[in-house]
């Protein structure tokens, strides 16, 4: 590392990705754990490469210094390769900082996402600029985005298949050309991930999927699944909860938003496509968030749980024709379940966006990962004139 990055380093606040250390002992096994679990923490927290900076206190940044002895590199890639499970990649430096010598300690961005300390099983990830054990979701988020376990296929352990509309399943069953037969009907839902057999106790019992899809009130089950829809009134803020399983709540939304925009020349498509996207992509690991739509003056702005997948950005998605879904399953079954088939429009949705709007503003596209959420912000109803009444 230069001296100009070391020095940018050092102004700057600690944070998930940054943490500064008056020293480094190793000489408890406490010590080696603590080493470890803030190696872990900034490996599993959102971002790219992590720095732990010895020699400086993270107060008042005074300048201590260290002893690069005290650095050996081999010796801390022992210690994390013992205590961290996978291993985290580092880099060790000492980098001269006013006449002292500061230690470096570069925490590579991680593909392996999540690592846990091996002795306990704990997962740790930083809370701003403090180390903290990750929630379950958290947990499951990180699973997800490398490929390990698929959110839509996890089963609802107190529940029972009474939970399900059959005839909606029917319905589906029947677009894939499957025939009904009620002696394989729990092996074929198995096959299709609508349900999950557990070896330990011989039940079947539904998945997240299942009951997102084929089931009438999955809120009651899973009641951060809504869509809310936000307007406005005056001053008065208005918040209109639509539910049920997702083609339903598609449904409802295509009829709020055409009802309450039905005197405005604004492209409600646009809107529609935005809570489309939104329900393929969202993170269903994230309970405490719903879809929100927000639908004022200024702008109009849909607001989802779950950045992009692993390896995407805006722009590549932008001309991308067959982008990562977050939530495959999901996507493919609604392939076939959507009688208005917004989810064949591969690879039009953001650049379409954007060209509706061209006249009047740009549309903004945020992922902002330190708080999992993207936005689609476009421009407000202001910019659109009324409709003439006869």
């Amino acid at each position: 590392m230069n001296l100009h990055k070391l020095e940018l380093l050092i102004k700057q606040k600690e944070g998930m990705k940054l943490d500064f250390k008056q020293s480094l002992k190793l000489d408890t096994e406490s010590e080696k754990k603590e080493f470890a679990k803030d190696v872990i923490a900034i490996a599993n927290s959102i971002g790219g490469r992590g720095y732990l900076i010895i020699g400086i206190k993270d107060k008042d940044k005074k300048i201590i210094g260290v002893n690069p002895e005290d650095l050996q590199e081999e010796r801390l890639q022992q210690i994390i390769s013992h205590r961290c499970d996978p291993p985290v990649n580092i880099r060790v430096e000492s980098v001269k900082y006013k006449n002292k010598n500061i230690g470096v300690i570069t925490i590579f961005k991680s593909f392996q996402r999540p690592h846990q300390m091996r002795q306990t099983g704990a997962f740790y990830i930083r809370r701003g600029s403090t180390t903290d054990i990750a929630r379950r979701d958290e947990i499951a988020s990180m699973f997800q985005e490398v490929g390990l376990i698929h959110n839509e296929l996890i089963p609802i352990y107190n529940l029972n298949l009474k939970v399900f509309n059959r005839e909606l399943i029917n319905q589906y069953l029947k677009k894939m050309g499957i025939a009904k037969n009620e002696k394989m009907e729990e092996s074929i839902w198995n096959n299709l991930g609508i349900i999950h057999f557990d070896s330990e106790t011989s039940k079947f019992y539904p998945t997240i999927g299942g009951l997102l899809l084929f089931c009438d009130h999955p809120q009651r089950y899973l009641p951060y699944c809504s869509i809310k829809i936000i307007t406005f009134k005056g001053n008065r803020k208005i918040t209109n909860i639509i539910d049920g399983n997702i083609i339903e709540m598609l449904n409802r939304c295509r009829e709020f938003i055409n009802t309450y925009l039905k005197d405005i020349d604004y492209p409600k498509e646009a809107i529609i496509e935005c809570i489309a996207n939104a329900v393929v992509h969202r993170d269903y690991m994230d309970i405490l968030r719903d879809i929100v739509v927000l639908i004022g003056d200024n702008k109009v702005e849909i607001s989802n749980p779950g950045t992009l997948p692993k390896g995407s950005n805006i722009h590549t998605i932008m001309k991308d024709n067959n982008p990562s879904r977050r939530n495959n399953w999901l996507y493919h079954r609604l392939l076939l379940l959507d009688n208005h088939n917004q989810f064949l429009r591969t690879g039009i949705g953001l650049q379409k966006i954007n060209r509706m709007f061209e006249k009047v503003g740009k549309v903004k596209f945020l992922n902002i990962e330190k708080r999992n959420l993207f936005k689609v912000v476009m421009p407000g109803l202001k910019r659109y004139s009324k409709k003439d009444k006869i």
